[in-house]
């Protein structure tokens, strides 16, 4: 890592803009190549939607089990928009990249007590064998943890902790192509805005969930990747699909606390206020059917009985194995003051995965050339219209190992320092309205939930469309007249992924996994085919 002329450029051969398992990953193997890289984070390097991960890997390690049988599951609920060979090659490189993880890396996923040397298998919602390989119920935090190490003991990668990407750095040549080399990232403890330039720049930014009021996701997942991508010219895919995790934690001091659906993986049971069975009669696979069906019994059933929440039972089970599956939902639980050992957990659907993103191909590649996506923030084919509980990490893992085999060919030659400008804040000065940031933020988010959760309309989307594009207007006129914070840099992403999505779930006239409109109530065989667009192509101006 270099800086270029004394002045607020930084030289690298990769940047990474983002630490959760996708990003570190691939920091890892693009390292292993000699290439010095940059990862450059908003918050700590451990602050992540991985870090938050409960439930596990899905792979295949069962002899019962089978690839076929893995993807036929995650086509099944990706509801016809998954990519077939995405989801294979995803499925068959599954069992030695999650192997790899505990040997290579030192992840330690629970051992199986009756096969030595074998990983203990979990079973959830939509998944027809036991695949999903865990540690506890705290799946992410170990995997950030062993990644995390190996990162800071690599000595060809600097992590640049409260970093927060503003715009990635875009030129076009005399011939009319265009790439990307690196971004502009807001030093928040300097205060400063730094030029990072690169020959290649992975997005590995994670979702979106902070778009709408509720969600499980940390405060970090603004959608900034997507708006950035977007922005430069990256196409979009599919971002109607956002998934609502049906059992968030429903308690005033449980903010974004998610109740893992491997709890109803070993026999936990939805029910109402008065105990009858919510998804009985509901869908053949009771409480484990597919999260979008899950959410929107449940979004049903509190808007018919005026009820704040539903229920999940795991009263019936072994209170031992209880505790011992879930320590750390047990410990929060018993916080909050719910053992769920004795009595019911309150829980109620929130925003929890974006399975649209910046479309790519199986290696992360985008249609700009030196910009690469991977993780959450990329649509590859993989989700199709709902997620399949537990091939997150999985298709994140994946994503960042095929982009790393091909990093160095797709990387784009930067043009020469000259070229690129330190930042300019031109007349702009500190804020002095800063209530306007927070009134907004409150905004955005109430009329994304409002208009566009769970169920949609025609009208409530365009009702969100024509508030979206004033506030959009007078956040614009914000951002250029004041020196940039990270709250102004993710309200303005929020915003316009709020948009994006908007745009999106206005061109598909038909309901399908996690997009569901009373305008269009039924699945269209004709409409199999994921909602593509960019900047030049019709798409809302970013």
């Amino acid at each position: 890592m270099s800086e270029s002329d004394g002045r607020d450029i930084i030289d690298t051969d990769c940047l990474v803009i983002g630490s959760g398992l996708a990003g570190l990953y691939f920091a890892l193997r693009h390292a292993q190549r000699g290439r010095q890289v940059a990862i450059v984070t908003k918050h700590r390097r451990e602050s992540s939607n991985t870090r938050w991960a409960q439930g596990g890997i899905s792979a295949v390690f069962d002899d019962e089990d089978s690839y076929d049988a893995h993807v036929a599951d995650t086509l099944k609920v990706g509801a016809g928009l998954c990519k077939e060979e995405m989801v294979r090659f995803a499925v068959e490189r599954a069992p030695a990249l999650v192997r790899g993880l505990s040997t290579e890396f030192g992840v330690r996923f629970d051992p199986s007590e009756e096969s030595p040397g074998e990983f203990e298998l979990g079973r959830e919602g939509g998944h027809s064998a036991r695949r999903v390989v865990h540690h506890q119920d705290m799946t992410g935090a170990e995997v950030e943890r062993a990644l995390i190490a190996a990162v800071e003991g690599h000595a060809n990668i600097t992590i640049y902790e409260h970093h927060d990407a503003v715009d990635l750095l875009s030129w076009r040549k005399i011939d009319g192509s265009r790439g990307c080399f690196g971004a502009y990232v807001f030093d928040i403890l300097g205060n400063r805005v730094l030029a990072f330039r690169a020959p290649l720049t992975a997005l590995a930014t994670g979702g979106a969930g902070k778009v709408y009021r509720y969600t499980s996701n940390p405060d970090i997942a603004t959608g900034d990747g997507i708006a950035m991508a977007y922005r430069v010219g990256a196409r979009v895919s599919n971002l109607e699909f956002m998934q609502f995790h049906p059992t968030s934690l429903y308690h005033p001091d449980a903010k974004n606390f998610l109740i893992s659906e491997a709890l109803r993986g070993e026999g936990g049971i939805l029910r109402r206020a008065d105990e009858s069975d919510l998804m009985e009669g509901r869908h053949p696979m009771g409480s484990l059917a597919p999260r979008d069906v899950v959410a929107r019994e449940i979004d049903a059933e509190l808007k018919r009985s005026g009820a704040r929440c539903v229920f999940l039972d795991m009263r019936h089970l072994d209170p031992e194995f209880t505790v011992t599956r879930f320590p750390g939902i047990h410990a929060r639980c018993i916080s909050l003051g719910i053992d769920m050992r004795k009595e019911m957990l309150p829980v109620v659907p929130a925003a929890h995965y974006m399975c649209g993103g910046v479309n790519t191909d199986r290696h992360g590649r985008t249609n700009v050339p030196g910009l690469m996506a991977i993780g959450e923030v990329a649509q590859s084919g993989m989700h199709g219209a709902c997620r399949l509980a537990s091939n997150s990490l999985l298709e994140a893992v994946v994503l960042a190992a095929s982009a790393a085999e091909v990093a160095d060919e797709f990387a784009r030659t930067p043009p020469p320092t000259e070229k690129i400008e330190s930042w300019n804040e031109g007349a702009a000065v500190d804020s002095d309205e800063a209530v306007i940031v927070s009134a907004y933020w409150e905004e955005v988010r109430a009329l994304m939930w409002n208009f566009v959760g769970i169920v949609r309309s025609d009208k409530r989307l365009e009702r969100a469309r024509r508030r979206l594009e004033l506030i959009r207007e007078e956040i614009d006129e914000y951002y250029w007249r004041f020196r940039v914070t990270r709250d102004v840099l993710e309200l303005r992403n929020i915003t316009l992924v709020g948009r994006l999505i908007v745009e999106a779930a206005t061109r598909r006239r038909e309901s399908r996994g996690l997009h569901y409109t009373v305008d269009y109530p039924d699945l269209v065989d004709e409409l199999a085919h994921e909602i593509l667009f960019d900047k030049y192509d019709g798409g809302p101006r970013p």
